[in-house]
């Protein structure tokens, strides 16, 4: 006879040691043999180590030791894979006593009660518990045993858990015992995801019936496991018969669940325990992972480089390049220059294989040189598309970051990425008012302070970028830092022009930058001397942060056009502010904020343009989405929240402008990680020369 059962929760090491042992074999009638039945069901602590079974004399090497005062050891020696193991258990008397046939003793670790314990591989639990002794039979002239039986149950010192089995030594003594795994352990399970279910098979393997009484599900967390099936509970089972529990678990939290199965038998111990674990994890859905490269630049890429002439379309693979995943991406935030186009007109980007929407990413004049931050769903083959409306253009595109559409992408990138937490726009620092121009090649070192319990959480942080006035044409680089700029551009700038740009910088920690605390920092580069004024919209940060939103994709959709009177009516006069509702078929119970492009079209004077949410009980914030000049068709991507009616601010400072917005994404709470405690909120912030 074989019968062996391995606990399922044990150590990598042991579990790939059983591979390849003998199934489960039953027990024959009960002939003088000696047999060592344990079951650690529910032990925690020294259950890890121990070898749960029934192991028989005839088929394992099953050793027993005798000792003075009725002392006796079993010991079961067997080969787990290549590893050799034993478990063994240790049985004394209460000191001056010998074993008494019927009686059952009270065990205790040290004093002069009877003693048990449990060995498993070279480790001892000592504890408390009882024996039932059911057979003995001595020498007549000696008195030394020679034959014995008994039932005992333990519970090693510190651990709840029991340890229940038989003892049989050369005896003839019929015995219950089960089959079954413990602990049973769900995994690590997606938050949020359909419940897991795993099975659990008992099997009668003792030379008497088994019948099974009750069940309930205790333990700290007893209401994450439900038991959906159970053919066990009103069953007698013979040599042979077994019966199954179906458990299903879900979480919703990465904190570790436990519990245990309590089935109630007519066994001395009363009871088989399976013990339930199951943890948890954050899928990757809707995270943003910042990366930073550029793939295209139709000024150098191909064997004859030409700019994209009029009403063409470019295919640009994405996926696959500049650190983004080839598979698992939802989409990419890509940083789009447009450079001395022959006509104005528009670029419209959108995922590759869809129709053309009615929408536009990035406008400009003639001759212009600019740039905008574009979020573009990717379509089939993780492509975009780039639509050119009139005349030909260069066209630059540089990697940003790309937010997850499955879990695909963190098993490229974990840990899971950032989520957005929008913020009351706050101006950063503005080189007009404090520290002077950047020169021409220069770096600075800019600074956010959001005291200690959230500096070392912001992965990556959306600022409005606005260069001011620079002395000649170039480019602004906005990066982490600590290490050599990269060969991309955040803002590209026309001598003498006012130019924004929305832009998601990944950020360093700096210890010694303003204050005592960690702060995040970024660099800037401008390729030119120039003003520069850095206003902060949102942050990234991780699930350890509560309250984060998650991005969707969307197909560019138009929600407001005030030429035509959708979303709005009429052009903004001078210090007007409009509500805008978002249309329903955009937004869930969930959405809270807008990934848009917003363009303004030909105002009558230099204005200013500030998006920010309504219905909330916010002032307009200082900060600004849009500097157009006199004339000037611009656009700007946009992170605004939407208030609780789904609705946002549009305001106009100066003249009279229509305004355009077209719908890129939308950011939905995530529900398991909600929670009370401070948001992200600007303490100090600072740039400075390194």
């Amino acid at each position: 006879m074989r019968i062996f059962r391995v606990l399922l929760g044990v150590g990598v090491a042991t579990a790939c040691a059983v591979t390849g042992l003998p199934g489960v074999a039953l027990a024959e009638t009960a002939t003088p043999t000696s047999i060592l039945v344990v079951d650690a069901g529910d032990q925690t602590r020294f259950g890890y180590g121990i070898y749960s079974g029934v192991f028989d004399s005839r088929y394992e090497e099953v050793q027993t030791g005798l000792g003075g005062r009725d002392a006796l050891t079993m010991t079961a020696h067997f080969r787990a894979g290549t590893v050799h193991d034993w478990t063994g258990v240790h049985v004394t008397p209460p000191e001056g006593e010998t074993w008494q046939e019927g009686r059952t003793y009270a065990t205790a670790d040290g004093g002069t009660a009877a003693r048990l314990s449990v060995d498993a591989s070279g480790r001892t639990c000592t504890g408390t518990g009882q024996i039932t002794v059911r057979q003995i039979a001595r020498d007549a002239e000696t008195q030394q045993l020679t034959a014995f039986a008994a039932a005992y149950a333990f519970r090693c010192n510190d651990d709840s858990g029991v340890i229940d089995g038989e003892l049989r030594w050369k005896s003839d003594l019929d015995y219950q015992a089960v089959s079954y795994a413990s602990p049973l352990d769900f995994g690590a399970v997606e938050i949020g995801a359909a419940p897991r279910t795993r099975t659990v098979t008992l099997t009668s393997v003792g030379t008497v019936p088994v019948t099974f009484g009750a069940l309930t599900v205790a333990g700290p967390d007893a209401a994450t496991f439900q038991v959906t099936g159970n053919d066990c509970t009103g069953r007698t089972l013979a040599l042979g018969d077994d019966c199954t529990l179906q458990v299903a678990a879900g979480v919703t939290s990465t904190a570790v669940r436990t519990a245990t199965i309590f089935l109630a038998d007519d066994t001395s111990h009363g009871s088989r325990r399976v013990r339930l674990s199951i943890s948890g994890y954050h899928n990757a859905v809707g995270t943003y992972y910042p990366r930073q490269g550029r793939i295209l630049d139709t000024r150098v890429d191909g064997t004859a480089p030409a700019p994209i002439g009029p009403a063409s379309v470019l295919d640009l693979q994405v996926a696959g390049r500049a650190g983004v995943p080839a598979e698992g991406v939802g989409a990419v935030v890509v940083n789009v220059t447009v450079v001395r186009p022959t006509a104005g007109g528009y670029l419209t980007l959108y995922p590759a294989g869809e129709s053309r929407p009615t929408a536009s990413s990035i406008n400009f004049a003639a001759g212009w040189l600019g740039s905008n931050l574009v979020t573009a769903k990717l379509g089939a083959g993780g492509r975009i598309s780039i639509y050119n409306h009139t005349g030909a253009t260069h066209v630059v595109v540089d990697v940003v970051g790309f937010y997850a559409a499955s879990d695909v992408a963190r098993g490229y990138l974990d840990p899971v990425g950032g989520q957005v937490h929008p913020v009351t726009p706050v101006r950063l620092f503005d080189t007009r008012v404090s520290g002077g121009a950047l020169a021409a090649g220069e770096t600075r070192r800019g600074w956010v302070d959001f005291g200690p319990e959230l500096d070392t959480s912001a992965h990556s942080l959306i600022v409005n970028i606005t260069v001011v006035a620079p002395e000649k044409s170039g480019f602004l680089t906005a990066w982490a830092g600590g290490g050599d700029r990269p060969g991309t551009s955040t803002v590209n700038y026309d001598a003498g022009r006012t130019v924004p740009n929305l832009a998601v910088v990944q950020t360093l920690q700096c210890h010694g930058c303003g204050t005592a605390n960690v702060q995040a920092t970024f660099s800037l580069y401008s390729s030119q001397k120039a003003h520069v004024v850095v206003d902060l919209v949102g942050v990234f940060a991780g699930t350890d942060v509560p309250n984060g939103l998650r991005f969707t994709p969307k197909s560019p959709t138009r929600i407001v056009d005030s030429r035509y009177d959708q979303g709005t009516t009429d052009a903004l006069g001078a210090n007007v502010t409009r509500k805008v509702t978002t249309p329903a078929g955009l937004v869930t119970d969930a959405t809270r904020a807008l990934a848009m492009n917003v363009t303004a079209v030909a105002p009558t004077n230099n204005t200013v343009i500030t998006v920010w949410p309504a219905d909330a009980g916010l002032t307009r914030p200082t900060a600004s989405n849009l500097n157009p000049a006199a004339g000037q068709t611009v656009s700007n991507a946009v992170l605004t929240g939407i208030g609780p009616t789904d609705a946002f601010h549009l305001y106009n400072l100066a003249g009279s402008t229509h305004l355009v917005a077209d719908v890129v994404g939308t950011f939905e709470l995530y529900p398991y990680t909600v929670g009370t405690g401070e948001g992200f909120r600007v303490h100090a912030s600072g740039i400075r020369t390194w």
